[in-house]
């Protein structure tokens, strides 16, 4: 599309999608999950994983939104008209995220200002869930707002709109050249700190010590691919939007095994953070590693503050270098994720930047209220396993199926993407594609929608997971076919593609 904003650097742009991928998954559920599954041994699916299905879906992404110059529902659309709903399936997706992921970031901002003086006391747990959180007794009872979570939540949308108003150069660009360097130090520091602790050493032999029996285990494997599909920030339309950015000669195969490593590198050391503080807080309280380890919200929110209380010194200084890291991943995967459906809604109706995000950021922020509730927990939680289990899973096996089974488009995208880069890709980016990533994302759904018949999520009822988590699933597939319906107002789609612009300039 001409007038199309554009990164100002190289740089810029890999800033911006490393800071999307780099994430609160990052932190919270990489280091467990490689615990949990095989240790040291599990770094090797891990990188079997990247290699097979992560690095070359960020290829095919960034491949989409370079050649076809524009959102996902557009670069669908210009690819071939009947894929433009696969397009709006994912940007659906991004918003539905964008609602509750804020959230989580609002948390972090009240538990870096808790940490000052440890405000949260020495039962964690008990301070999360009741005194801070006030979690309603039965789920979908709302009960109002709860403050705490209210006013961080306006905070997070604050800063997150004014980022978005300012465009891509002076806004996302910029937001991440400051974020993601402050980030790494930060955590860099933590890490630094962790590792001289008494008993880190436990824990990092924990967190390295290789099962290798555990590589005999399928679940094993399937538990890297999940992890990596979902922490590269593939199959939500993100890299589709932010390549779509890129200047027309943008290295495509670099930026993106750049991207893939970079991710990685920050994974691995958050691993060895949080395991060497895990190994001190076991060595405290004379207990097994096994006994403090965990994951998730239960990770972040109720075993760091445990270890901080244990520090034994600065306190309150490593409290917010990890609070705080959280809130700066959050914020950078954030904007990514907001990007794709203000980019989506400037293609499609044809507005301005401003319009986009005052419609589309102003109703994620009202939508978001509802976390803000007494039943904000139960409603974050449900939403966010089957917006993730079926919502990134199934679209990313969708659209990887459609691109490479259906429109067999890897052959012209492979020759668009050596066309722009130094490093060329072969005959295993098709095989990758066409039918490794395939096989173990249709694999991996078969089992969680048997897992999800014979039981329950979490215990949940029926009816909230029908009213919250299932219908935001369904939900989401069903916006992105009604989007699709709605006539784009001018007839942009037969605007040239970036191949045909390269061509011309090659003449």
């Amino acid at each position: 599309m001409a007038g199309r904003e554009q990164w100002g650097t190289r740089a810029g742009f890999i800033m911006a999608a490393i800071g999307s991928a780099v994430g609160l998954g990052n932190i919270w559920r990489f280091p467990y999950v490689a615990y949990e599954n095989g240790g040291g041994a599990f770094f090797i699916p891990y990188l079997f994983a990247l290699l097979t299905a992560g690095i070359p879906l960020l290829i095919m992404e960034f491949t989409i939104g370079h050649k076809y110059r524009g959102s996902a529902p557009l670069s669908y659309a210009r690819m071939n008209r009947k894929t433009e709903w696969l397009g709006w399936w994912q940007v659906s997706i991004s918003f539905v995220i964008s609602t509750f992921y804020a959230v989580i970031i609002a948390w972090a901002i009240a538990y870096t200002y808790f940490s000052i003086n440890q405000s949260w006391g020495a039962d964690t747990e008990g301070f999360l869930f009741g005194s801070y959180l006030h979690v309603a007794d039965v789920p979908g009872q709302l009960g109002g707002f709860v403050p705490n979570v209210l006013i961080p939540l306006v905070l997070v949308w604050a800063v997150t709109l004014v980022i978005m108003f300012r465009g891509i150069r002076r806004g996302i660009e910029l937001a991440n050249r400051i974020f993601i360097p402050v980030l790494f130090v930060m955590f860099l520091i933590l890490v630094i700190r962790a590792v001289t602790l008494e008993g880190a050493a436990l824990g990092l032999e924990q967190f390295f010590r290789p099962d290798w029996e555990a590589m005999r285990n399928p679940s094993v494997w399937l538990a890297a691919y999940g992890h990596i599909f979902f922490s590269l920030s593939v199959g939500f339309a993100i890299m589709i939007t932010y390549s779509s950015y890129l200047s027309r000669k943008s290295d495509i195969n670099n930026n993106a095994f750049i991207t893939g490593f970079t991710n990685s590198g920050f994974e691995l050391l958050a691993g060895i953070g949080v395991f060497a503080a895990i190994g001190f807080m076991a060595f405290q309280q004379g207990v097994g590693v096994n006994e403090v380890a965990a994951g998730g919200i239960g990770l972040a929110f109720v075993v760091f503050p445990q270890i901080i209380n244990s520090f034994p010194g600065m306190n309150g200084l490593f409290g917010v270098l990890f609070f705080g890291s959280l809130v700066m991943a959050g914020i950078t995967s954030l904007i990514s994720i907001i990007e794709t459906y203000i980019s989506g809604i400037q293609d499609k109706f044809q507005v301005s930047r401003t319009k986009a995000v005052l419609f589309g950021g102003g109703l994620s922020a009202l939508v978001s209220l509802i976390y803000a509730t007494h039943s904000g927990l139960y409603i974050l939680d449900a939403v966010d396993y089957f917006i993730n289990q079926f919502g990134i899973a199934f679209a990313g096996l969708v659209s990887v199926i459609l691109v490479s089974w259906f429109l067999r488009k890897l052959p012209e995208f492979q020759e668009h993407a050596n066309g722009v880069s130094d490093m060329r890709i072969g005959w295993w980016w098709k095989v990758c594609l066409g039918i490794i990533t395939p096989i173990v994302l249709g694999y991996m759904f078969v089992l969680n929608v048997m897992q999800n018949i014979q039981e329950n999520y979490e215990g949940l009822s029926t009816g909230f997971l029908l009213s919250t988590g299932i219908a935001a699933a369904v939900g989401v597939l069903i916006l992105g076919f009604l989007l699709s319906l709605i006539k784009w107002k001018k007839n942009i789609i037969e605007a040239e593609t970036d191949s045909k612009e390269l061509e011309k300039e090659a003449k």
